[in-house]
Formats: C-alpha cells, structure tokens, sequence
C-alpha cells in the first residue's frame, strides 16, 4: 500500500509510523489532500499488526495553522460542509484507533490544528509552543471537536473563555491545565518524541487498546457501565499473552517483552 502524498509524508520506522502534515509554506493548514492522507495512514496503522504507535507532526515552522484562511473566503457551503465532514471522520479515526496517537507540537496549534492534537491521546511540545483557537477571529464556530474536547479537558468556563476570546495559550498554561502531557526544547523535541513512541510501542498492545476505549468512554458513560466493561475486559486480558509474559517477568525481576497479543 502506497502511503502519503504531497500533503502529508508517512514514513515507518519498526512499530512507530510517523505522519508529518508537509505543507510548510501555508503552516500546514489543512487540504481535503491532507486530510485523506492521513485517513489512508491510519487506516494502515489499524491493519498492520507491525504498526504499534502513530506520531503526529508538522514540517515547517509550526504544527498546523487549521482551516486555510487565504481560501475561506472562495469556498462555497458545499465545500465548507463536506471539507469538514471528511475532517469529522479523521477525529474519528483517530479516537478508535486501538493503537496510541501521538501529537508533537512545535509552534502554533491553531484553530482545527489544535483540535487535531487534541484527538490525539497524548501531546508533547516543544517549550515556544503556542495553542489557540482562532475560529470567533473569522466569524466561526470550531470544528474538528474542540466543543467536546475542551469542556472535557477544561470545563465549560475555560473552553468558552479560549473559543470567545481566541487568545494564544503558552505551552506552560496548556501544561498546567492538563492540555499537554510533556515539554521538551525545541532541539530535543523529535529525538524525545520517537523515544517516547518507541517506550510505547513496547506496551501490552492490547491491554492499551482497551485502556484507550475506557477512557475516552468514561466521558460520556455512568461509573456502572465503565466499572462492568472493566470486569468484562479484565476478564479477556487475563487470557492474553501480554499478561502471562507479565506475570512471568515479575516472577523473574526482568523486565516484560510483550507481543501485543
């Protein structure tokens, strides 16, 4: 399968495909091209059993600028409408992959590019970082699900504070307020991140899977639901290789070697 195209570069390494949003000269913003790229990647990172742990970058001097601004004034409401829906079905992808999703950050997240990093399940930053949600600038509600992400992250108050006002958030605000898992110089941040991925890469793939859907389930499920799929899921992993190659390890003070299976 051929992956990437003028608009995103995929590249696999072991278990860590790596995805970089490759249009530098307009800050990475967002093209239909781009966006079906990156469903084409991920939809590989699903079936390739190889395949353990995406990241998530941008060329350039920044993550992503979001929607591109220079064409939103020539774009009709049927382009507006199915531009966003093939960027609803990305997110989407992105919340059901089995698999981590990491976002690496370097200069500005804007608008649907914060979004992007925020469907992710983890985002490292460089430390001149900036996130900010541009949409009320140009008339706009978010899209690439900023309502849902931010009221879950931040609660109503803030994430109405960041969509009203359209402020740039600094990379230290976003660490203290739960926004970013990790913080390393700009220098460092590529070599950290692929060391962070590959660190992953080495988990219980399963297990994680299953960590990930309860997770992003409890958002929206009562404590009885998530302490029941608990119980059924611990009951599947207890006959999964990765717990035995645990609980072997323990016994022999070594450290685990899992197969994700």
């Amino acid at each position: 399968m051929s992956l990437g195209n003028e608009h995103v570069a995929v590249q696999v390494n072991g278990p860590v495909m790596s995805c970089v949003l490759n249009r530098p000269d307009a800050l990475n913003a967002f093209s239909d091209q781009m966006i079906i790229g990156l469903q084409q990647a991920l939809r590989e990172a699903k079936e390739n059993e190889d395949i353990k742990t995406v990241v998530l970058s941008g060329a350039g001097r920044a993550f992503s600028a979001g929607g591109d601004v220079k064409n939103m004034g020539d774009a009709t409401a049927q382009h507006i409408y199915d531009h966003v829906g093939i960027l609803n079905e990305l997110i989407l992808q992105i919340k059901e992959l089995p698999k981590p999703v990491i976002a690496v950050v370097h200069g500005y997240a804007a608008g649907a590019g914060f979004n992007l990093a925020l469907a992710c399940d983890q985002i490292l930053a460089g430390e001149e970082s900036k996130f900010v949600l541009s949409f009320a600038q140009v008339g706009l509600v978010a899209d690439g699900g900023g309502h849902y992400f931010l009221s879950r992250i931040l609660g109503p108050y803030r994430a109405k504070e960041l969509l009203f006002r359209a402020e740039p958030v600094p990379v230290e605000t976003a660490v203290e307020w739960g926004l970013v898992n990790r913080v390393f110089p700009l220098d460092q941040l590529e070599e950290e991140a692929m060391n962070y991925a590959v660190a992953l890469s080495k988990g219980p793939g399963r297990a994680m899977a299953m960590m990930k859907r309860l997770v992003d389930e409890a958002d929206h499920a009562d404590l009885a639901s998530i302490l029941e799929q608990e119980r059924v899921t611990q009951t599947m992993m207890v006959s999964t290789d990765d717990h035995k190659e645990g609980v072997q390890a323990f016994k022999e003070k070594r450290k685990p070697v899992f197969a994700g299976k």
